[in-house]
């Protein structure tokens, strides 16, 4: 799997829950560099009561992605995930309102990339928080690379920006060049 993400390919289930892995020739990723967090979210988080952590429980974020009618995150996909887990390449962001998680969001990681694969949210603004939050950590611990696959009206508050295959392959490529690491329960 880890080869797979390095060459830009990432996996869904399809409705019949069959894996594959899928390279498109576009892209989308959050410049890390020159990302946006909208300013009603700024003020949201100001006086919200939201707490966070980081890898507190990437398993359970994944199964909360799941949980949808249709969903890509198959069975299969799941186990491979905890095998990733398990090797130290998922991480996740978890959003908390009074002990209990509202929100959050999870990705693989490979040297200076995050590989985002999905967010939930249980409440209003949990899933945004949890993506300003994950831009403002991996900005300050020296990732190059935020790539969420396809672009969405939710992404594009925060910057994203689809780009061509050839251009996304060149930003990959010096990701991967970055010795970093995700940190675990950094609050």
């Amino acid at each position: 799997m880890l080869y797979l993400y390095s060459q830009g390919a990432f996996p869904m289930a399809d409705e019949f829950n069959r894996l594959d892995w899928y390279m498109p020739r576009e892209r989308t990723i959050i410049p890390l560099d020159n990302y946006n967090i909208p300013r009603s979210l700024r003020q949201f988080l100001k006086k919200s009561k939201f707490n966070f952590s980081f890898d507190s429980d990437q398993m359970g974020v994944i199964k909360e992605c799941a949980a949808r009618e249709e969903t890509w995150i198959s069975d299969e996909l799941i186990k491979a995930y905890y095998n990733l887990y398990k090797l130290g390449h998922i991480h996740s962001v978890e959003i908390f309102e009074q002990d209990k998680m509202v929100g959050g969001l999870y990705g693989v990681t490979v040297n200076g990339a995050f590989f985002g694969e999905s967010m939930f949210s249980r409440v209003s603004q949990a899933s945004k928080a949890a993506l300003a939050i994950l831009l403002k950590y991996l900005e300050s611990s020296g990732f190059l690379l935020l790539d969420v696959q396809f672009p969405t009206d939710h992404l594009g508050m925060f910057g994203a920006v689809t780009i061509p295959f050839k251009e996304y392959k060149k930003i990959l490529s010096e990701a991967l060049k970055i010795s970093t690491t995700f940190g675990v329960n950094r609050e």
